[in-house]
C-alpha cells in the first residue's frame, strides 16, 4: 500500500524523477520469520535451519534507504509498519492457499 501512494504522488509530479522509497529502518530475515511465523502460531526455529556456510562473506550486512526526498518533495512518509506488512503477507497467502482447498 505504501509502495502503490508514492508511486501515484509521484505520477502526480509536473516531471519524472528518481525517488527511494523506504522506510528508513532496517530488518533481518530472522526478524521477518519471528513475525510471520508468529501470526500463525509456530516457531521458525521447528521448521528452519540456518547454516553459516551459506553466508556470503562479502555481503553487505545493513542496507537502510533514505527517503528524505520523497518526504519532502511528494508529502510522502510510510503507513504500515513492518509487522504489519509482514502479517497482511501472510494472512494474503493463507487467503489464496484456503481458496485452493
Amino acid at each position: 500500500r505504501d509502495y502503490v501512494k508514492a508511486m501515484w504522488l509521484m505520477l502526480q509530479q509536473d516531471k519524472p524523477e528518481d525517488y527511494v522509497i523506504a522506510t528508513g529502518q532496517c530488518h533481518s530475515v530472522r526478524e521477518f520469520l519471528e513475525i510471520a511465523f508468529s501470526y500463525v502460531g509456530l516457531n521458525y526455529k521447528d521448521y528452519l535451519e540456518i547454516d553459516e556456510k551459506f553466508f556470503r562473506p562479502s555481503e553487505v550486512m545493513l542496507l537502510r534507504g533514505d527517503a528524505t526526498k520523497a518526504r519532502k518533495q511528494l508529502g510522502w512518509n510510510h503507513e504500515v509498519s513492518f509487522e504489519g506488512l509482514v502479517e497482511e503477507m501472510v494472512k494474503s497467502d493463507l487467503e489464496y492457499f484456503e481458496k485452493l482447498v
